[in-house]
């Protein structure tokens, strides 16, 4: 039996009940009555009693000290008696301090060091790692050995290792030489980049271990149709490696100057703030408001300026590399 074709019907492209009908109009928008029932029935609020002291416990001891420094920035006040309400006095008084520029450049100074030195050795070092095939979990444990050491033993230790005596241990390796002593952490000029180089052993061991992990997450079929091409190590490193980095690069450079941004430990340990004032950091002046003057709404006041501006950094920063990371 053969089937018979049906006739041809034309069918309107274009029918009135759909040309009346606006855009959108088939969607229909629930109440919130009724998103909030739909949510109940979804298992909402077992949910929200689960989280609920986790959201309480993370607003008590993170949001509601930043809510409290707010009122603190604007008041005079010792924390044992009644705070005065000085509105923007307390930032007057912080923009007035001569001592406030020379903290803004030692910290930026301190920070434009930590990028020259401590920026690129981690990278350096995860690559060399990743050509350890046998050694690489024991090179792991080593790099990372460092961070591991409370940072004021670490800082303790470098101090003595800077002894500016001829029987420090670094002195002593320059009079092997015939060089040294040296005053390490006493010559006005070589304080700072000696904390840096402290800062860098203490903390590398991080980037290290995160620069590594994104190594090994590289497609070997990479490497090797751009060694079939003939590149070279640098050709490869280069064309390879740091555009499959690009992302991780980009973040730990914002984390990097964030943190060199808040430096306290190393130069507060090391030097205390000298000599001439070559290492006070906008931290230690913090520290020197609260606890040394007792003015804890002066030292909320810079704390505030320092969020604003690391805040203004990072959203500059993210706009202009936003491109660059998603390329």
């Amino acid at each position: 039996m053969t089937a018979t074709a049906p006739p041809d019907v034309d069918l309107p492209t274009d029918t009135p009940a759909a040309a009346a009908t606006p855009h959108g109009a088939g969607r229909t928008r629930k109440a919130p009555g009724a998103r909030l029932r739909a949510w109940m029935r979804n298992g909402g609020v077992p949910t929200l009693i689960m989280f609920l002291p986790l959201l309480l416990t993370f607003g008590y001891f993170a949001w509601w000290p930043i809510l409290k420094s707010l009122i603190l920035a604007f008041q005079q006040t010792d924390l044992i008696n009644d705070p005065t309400w000085v509105g923007m006095r307390n930032f007057e008084r912080v923009l007035a301090d001569p001592l406030l520029w020379t903290a803004v450049g030692n910290t930026v100074w301190f920070a434009l060091l930590a990028l020259l030195i401590g920026f690129p050795l981690p990278i350096l070092m995860a690559m060399v790692m990743a050509e350890l095939r046998r050694s690489r979990q024991i090179s792991s444990v080593l790099v990372y050995l460092p961070v591991i050491i409370p940072p004021v033993v670490s800082v303790l230790l470098w101090k003595q290792f800077y002894d500016p005596s001829a029987s420090g241990l670094f002195n002593t390796v320059l009079g092997w030489f015939g060089l040294g002593p040296i005053g390490w952490l006493q010559d006005p000029a070589l304080a700072m980049p000696s904390i840096v180089i402290q800062a860098t052993w203490a903390t590398a061991g991080t980037a290290t271990i995160i620069y590594l992990a994104a190594l090994m997450s590289i497609q070997a079929e990479l490497y090797d149709a751009a060694e079939v091409d003939g590149a070279s190590i640098l050709q490869r490193t280069w064309h390879v490696t740091l555009p499959q980095l690009r992302s991780v690069i980009l973040l730990m450079l914002l984390l990097q100057i964030i943190g060199t941004m808040q430096v306290f430990t190393d130069p507060f340990v090391m030097t205390g703030g000298g000599p001439e004032n070559r290492t006070v950091t906008l931290l230690m002046l913090i520290y020197n408001y609260a606890f040394l003057s007792g003015d804890f709404g002066k030292a909320t006041a810079l704390s505030l300026l320092l969020a604003l501006v690391l805040s203004v950094i990072s959203a500059i920063y993210l706009r202009l590399t936003r491109k660059w990371s998603e390329s």
